[in-house]
């Protein structure tokens, strides 16, 4: 096995492990009401939903996207944006403005208190980009039967 398989596996199975931690926490969730006093107990799955959702974008841009571009086009780009058209081009991802609006938000997460912002960012994970990750699995399959390669995951 090349070196260069090696690593898009690896990349895959941590990204694979990070959108079922996430789902997990989106399918264990109800929506945010700001209008609630949450206790710190309460808080704390949507703390774990956003914590995961951060690692779940920066594994996918950061290393596994990466690692297709090298497979796939033998350079890496020189901005995300040149990153994420290319996994548009060959359909991994659904949009390129999409991710980039996920990574704007992953980036946002730190800098927003406020009751109503929290929200948005809640609605936003739970529903929209929730489905994009899980189209992303499904896609990334249809991209491994194109380039015959089978990842073995274990059951967890």
């Amino acid at each position: 096995m090349s070196d260069m398989i090696f690593i898009l596996e690896e990349n895959y199975k941590k990204l694979h492990n990070s959108i079922q931690l996430t789902m997990h926490s989106i399918n264990k969730l109800s929506a945010f009401d700001p209008s609630i006093n949450y206790s710190a107990d309460d808080l704390e799955p949507y703390d774990a939903l956003v914590s995961r959702f951060e690692r779940t974008v920066e594994i996918a841009i950061n290393k596994f996207f990466r690692s297709v571009e090298l497979y796939e086009f033998k350079i890496s780009s020189d901005t995300i944006r040149d990153r994420l058209n290319k996994m548009e081009k060959i359909k991994l991802i659904t949009s390129t403005e999409l991710w980039l609006e996920m990574r704007d938000i992953r980036n946002r997460i730190p800098h927003d208190y406020l009751p109503e912002k929290i929200k948005q960012i809640y609605d936003l994970i739970l529903e929209k980009f929730g489905d994009e990750l899980k189209q992303l699995l499904e896609n990334i399959n249809k991209y491994f039967k194109k380039i015959n390669l089978c990842v073995c995951l274990k059951k967890s």
